[in-house]
C-alpha cells in the first residue's frame, strides 16, 4: 500500500516538472512572437497548464499577466513601463488593454540628511 502511494507521488512530481518546463517554453515563445494573437494563445495555454496541474507560476512569469483583465502583456509592447520619481523607487506598469496600473517596488530611497 505505501509503495503504491510513493509511486503515485513520484509520478505526480514528474508531471508537474514537465508542466513547468512546458510553461517556460510557451511563455518564452510568446514573448518572442510577433503575431499578437498567437502569443496570446500560447500564454493562455501556459496558464491553463499551470491551473490544471496546480503549478504556481514564478514571479517573473506572473508579472507578464495583467492583474485586472488577466491578459498577457509584454512590457513595452502591450504595456507602458515607467520608473517612479517618488521616495519609493518603483516601476509602474500600465496595461494597454484595460488601463490598469500596478507597481513593482525596486527599493526605498534613503534620506541623504541622515
Amino acid at each position: 500500500m505505501g509503495d503504491s502511494k510513493k509511486h503515485v507521488r513520484k509520478k505526480q512530481q514528474a508531471v508537474k516538472e514537465i508542466a513547468r518546463e512546458r510553461i517556460e517554453i510557451l511563455l518564452a515563445s510568446a514573448l518572442q512572437e510577433r503575431d499578437l494573437e498567437l502569443a496570446e494563445k500560447q500564454a493562455g495555454l501556459a496558464k491553463k497548464i499551470a491551473m490544471r496541474h496546480r503549478v504556481r507560476l514564478p514571479y517573473r512569469l506572473r508579472q507578464l499577466f495583467c492583474k485586472k483583465c488577466k491578459a498577457f502583456i509584454v512590457p513595452g509592447r502591450d504595456s507602458r513601463v515607467r520608473t517612479g520619481r517618488s521616495r519609493t523607487r518603483a516601476v509602474r506598469i500600465t496595461c494597454a488593454r484595460c488601463g490598469h496600473t500596478y507597481r513593482k517596488v525596486i527599493a526605498a530611497r534613503r534620506n541623504k540628511d541622515l
